[in-house]
């Protein structure tokens, strides 16, 4: 029992490792890859590389697929490709420290989200728990200063990952929805549905006169994203989710803005400021309380 436990850990842990990575690679591809083509060649490569694996499984699914197209196309439109076309966006503009600390307000995102629409039970830590972590965000979307929001001097990139941070939020609550599938089939379809949602915001870049066609090092950062933070990463965390259960698998999410915020400083030589360091406790330390406590 220990064994499985400490090999779960440690799939999580590198599962968060990658998503931490996530970032990186996309502040590396920002200038050698233009965002919306990166966020189309790594759903391509996703689809391509998870089709083998995936043909058995979608024959089984096919019944529950099939009505179900549509939902699917918008969860994997929203959810992968949305999102990522956020993040990269934003990290033309901004770092990747604040963007993986942004990111980290997903938990809390989801909180209010199934809060307002399912009327989902509130506690008392989950409210000081979201106060926590906004105030953790708002210190990194502003720079340390608060002040800036009277201003409306924030930096595009912040507000770009903040979208994304609500786009990915909304996508996680309305996975209630979806089929129930094996995660071969899952994945696969999600990943189709976002290279078909990817195709026309690359069109769109290209005839605004935006497109960056990939040199090397931007062909590299779209393969990390493509293998390492959407195929590996996700049946990892299936793996873990499947041996310690979801509520604490959960919990190792609280590591990516620590790894994003160690890579981005160790391979990109950002700097790390005293209010990045804040953030991160406000952060961690709202997600854990929100994790605790009985309703009121």
């Amino acid at each position: 029992m220990i064994r499985v436990l400490a090999s779960s850990y440690v799939l999580l842990a590198l599962t968060m490792l990658f998503w931490g990575g996530n970032a990186v690679a996309g502040k590396l591809a920002a200038g050698h890859v233009s965002p919306m083509l990166l966020t189309l060649i790594r759903w391509t490569l996703a689809t391509l590389f998870m089709a083998p694996f995936a043909m058995k499984h979608l024959r089984a699914d096919w019944p529950a697929i099939r009505p179900r197209m549509m939902t699917l196309f918008l969860l994997g439109a929203c959810g992968f490709t949305l999102f990522n076309a956020s993040l990269y966006a934003a990290l033309n503009f901004t770092t990747a420290i604040n963007v993986t600390i942004e990111q980290s307000s997903m938990p809390l995102v989801v909180f209010v989200l199934n809060f307002l629409i399912f009327r989902s039970g509130v506690t008392g830590f989950q409210v000081a728990g979201f106060l926590l972590t906004f105030t953790g965000v708002l210190l990194t979307a502003t720079h340390g200063d608060p002040a800036r929001l009277f201003t409306l001097s924030l930096n595009i990139g912040d507000a770009l990952m903040l979208v994304g941070v609500f786009i990915y939020g909304a996508y996680t609550v309305a996975l209630k929805v979806k089929p129930q599938l094996s995660w071969q089939s899952m994945i696969f379809c999600l990943s189709l549905a976002a290279f078909l949602a990817a195709i026309p915001l690359a069109i769109g870049e290209f005839a605004l006169g935006h497109t960056i066609w990939p040199d090397a090092q931007g062909a590299t950062a779209a393969l990390y994203t493509a293998i390492f933070p959407a195929l590996i990463a996700q049946s990892l965390y299936i793996r873990g989710v499947e041996a310690i259960g979801p509520n604490r698998a959960n919990l190792f999410v609280n590591f990516v803005p620590i790894f994003g915020a160690i890579l981005a400083v160790l391979i990109l030589g950002e700097a790390l400021y005293a209010y990045h360091v804040a953030a991160l406790a406000f952060v961690i330390g709202g997600i854990l309380l929100a994790e605790r406590g009985e309703k009121i």
